[in-house]
């Protein structure tokens, strides 16, 4: 058996990145030359390994000859190996040929996976990564996104809630394409635009002494025990600063994440709340809208600057920017477009 290498002469073996003295990181391993120029070759070279005729794989792969007897040999200059024995008319792969074919069938099933989930991630009418404050997710999220299929209703939603700064961090990480947020961020890097404010009431049990009140003042409730919005939460620093403007710290005497909790323990005479409007209402509370300026949350809908946002992410914008006002109850001041 003849033992025969397509280069001339036989090099040096190409240690890897990791051994070669003063080797790159495998990012730029992976960006040099020689591997860039590899890639053609590996094509013909797992087609000649498959047939085992130099001649069979060119009429296979429709390119003369002598490409093929090229390709094979600049491979094996590269690896440092001969990867076929010559056995009378026919090629035979030598054992190091056989573990590196492994690898290359491997590498180029990972890219044609690869290719072939972005196709169909074209060919699919798209998905939207959608993040909101759990306050939102009784009415104007539900709202917003039945309308969305209503006009497209092959998209898919992929929905998440968390707090104002949880929602900024997912919206960074590339977790979610856009968030439905309050108080709105004014941070670098993030596009918010102002979509609705929601006007603020006090929430009182019904059998509060202010309950028969058509309005009220914050100030009024300054010696009640407030339910609030726990630490952290946008709406928790809001009612702070109302309080403070109203001229009293809040005497908190519960805390809770979601606004159906702060509602149920106002109903069971815990405490006074200061609130957003509920889509439902709730026996046993009252809502009282508040005279104090200031006294209502801006919504904004958040997206980080730059960011390409694919065309169902561009309508659904449209789509919040157009009726926004319908399921949150009043316009925010200074809409534009998100950037």
């Amino acid at each position: 058996m003849e033992h025969r290498s397509y280069g001339s002469g036989r090099p040096a073996p190409v240690l890897p990145p990791s051994a070669a003295p003063g080797a790159l990181p495998m990012e730029a391993a992976l960006l040099s030359a020689p591997l860039l120029g590899m890639c053609p070759d590996l094509v013909r070279f797992v087609t000649v390994a498959g047939l085992e005729h130099l001649s069979a794989a060119a009429s296979e792969l429709g390119t003369p000859q002598s490409t093929v007897s090229r390709s094979v040999a600049r491979l094996e200059a590269a690896v440092g190996t001969p990867l076929f024995d010559r056995e009378g008319r026919g090629l035979r792969l030598t054992r190091q040929g056989r573990a590196f074919l492994a690898r290359v069938q491997r590498g180029l099933e990972e890219i044609a996976t690869g290719c072939e989930e972005l196709r169909l991630a074209t060919d699919m009418p798209g998905t939207v990564a959608l993040g909101f404050l759990p306050a939102l997710g009784s009415a104007p999220v539900p709202l917003l996104v039945s309308w969305f299929r209503d006009r497209h209703p092959q998209v898919r939603f992929q929905l998440v809630q968390d707090n104002a700064q949880g929602l900024l961090d997912r919206l960074r990480a590339g977790e979610v394409d856009l968030c439905l947020t309050s108080p709105l961020p004014d941070e670098p890097g993030i596009t918010t635009l102002p979509v609705a404010a929601e006007p603020l009431s006090l929430v009182v049990p019904a059998g509060h002494r202010l309950a028969r009140r058509g309005r009220v003042r914050l100030a009024e409730a300054e010696h009640e025990d407030f339910v609030m919005a726990a630490s952290g939460y946008g709406l928790r620093r809001l009612v702070n600063s109302l309080c403070t403007a109203a001229g009293f710290p809040p005497r908190v005497a519960f805390e809770g994440a979601e606004i159906a909790t702060i509602r149920g323990f106002v109903a069971a005479g815990l405490g006074v709340a200061v609130l957003p409007p509920s889509p439902v209402r709730v026996p046993g509370l009252v809502d009282l809208p508040l005279d104090d300026p200031g006294a209502s949350r801006t919504v904004g809908l958040t997206r980080v600057t730059g960011r390409t946002r694919t065309p169902v992410v561009s309508d659904f914008i449209d789509l919040v920017l157009s009726r926004a006002q319908e399921c949150f109850g009043g316009p925010a001041p200074g809409q534009g477009a998100v950037g």
